[in-house]
């Protein structure tokens, strides 16, 4: 599943092609994706302005006078900006055609992503009670600290709880673990402010590293204009179970933590 910075690239290669763009018509192909698309999609979009494009945890926004589109990319699903007469492929399920002649178009070959509506002034359910965005101030190993007192599941599940922080999905949680040289099995609220200020400064760098290296591919990720991302080459542990450890050369342990695949570096990890 695409996690924070594949979303946040398609986010940033779809702003200068949609902002200030002017909607000229929805075409759905199906009437529900995970969820059933709601009728304000189609019926109040059209003639909108798109004011701004943003992105929440792992949701982007579309935003217009009348509300917003929300999407989430699922498993599978991609976003593109194309010629509006580019003909159609197996799964484009959505296309929100422009102003200048071009369309934003919804593929999503298993159907597990989402087309939603927030009306303006409202946060769409989904979105509430999220915690903060990990690459903002507010984020930090304070914030940490504090949310996890008296936690007694494992950390790497703690960090990966939308409502302590959003975002952090299980290749950056596993990455940013071994960054700050802690266990993902360690009870969160077993860990100290300082190793937690270790660990917020890893996920903020980890984050902010994928991000300009595009995201990471696996399965099916690109980004809005085809090319894939190149972080994966770069991952320390995720994945690499039975593999050596890249800083000591001792073979990676591998476990189920909170039904989650989880590698780590048991000399490295404390």
């Amino acid at each position: 599943m695409p996690e924070l910075p594949e979303v946040e690239t398609t986010r940033r290669g779809l702003a200068p092609h949609l902002l200030q763009r002017a909607i000229h018509g929805v075409i759905l192909r199906r009437s529900e994706l995970r969820w059933p698309i709601p009728a304000e999609v189609a019926a109040l979009l059209p003639g909108q302005r798109i004011t701004d494009v943003r992105r929440r945890a792992k949701y982007l926004l579309l935003d217009t006078d009348a509300g917003s589109a929300l999407l989430h990319l699922g498993m599978s699903g991609s976003l593109r900006v194309l010629p509006g007469d580019t003909p159609l492929r197996a799964h484009d399920h959505v296309d929100i055609s422009l102003d200048n002649g071009r369309l934003l178009r919804f593929n999503d070959p298993r159907r597990f992503g989402s087309l939603l509506w927030q009306p303006a002034g409202e946060v769409h359910p989904l979105l509430q009670g999220l915690g903060p965005e990990p690459l903002e101030a507010e984020f930090n190993g304070d914030h940490l600290f504090e949310r996890s007192r008296g936690r007694r599941a494992a950390v790497k599940t703690f960090l990966m709880d939308q409502a302590v922080v959003v975002g952090v999905g299980n290749i950056y949680a596993a990455e940013s673990l071994f960054r700050a040289g802690i266990s993902p099995l360690r009870e969160a609220g077993g860990i100290s402010r300082e190793r937690y200020a270790r660990l917020a400064t890893a996920v903020k760098d980890i984050l902010g590293h994928a991000i300009t290296r595009g995201g990471t591919t696996l399965r099916d990720f690109i980004s809005p204009d085809g090319a894939p991302g190149y972080f994966e080459q770069e991952l320390s542990v995720y994945g690499r179970d039975g593999q050596p450890c890249l800083s000591c050369g001792r073979v990676l342990k591998h476990a189920l933590i909170g039904q989650r695949a989880s590698v780590w570096c048991s000399h490295c990890q404390r």
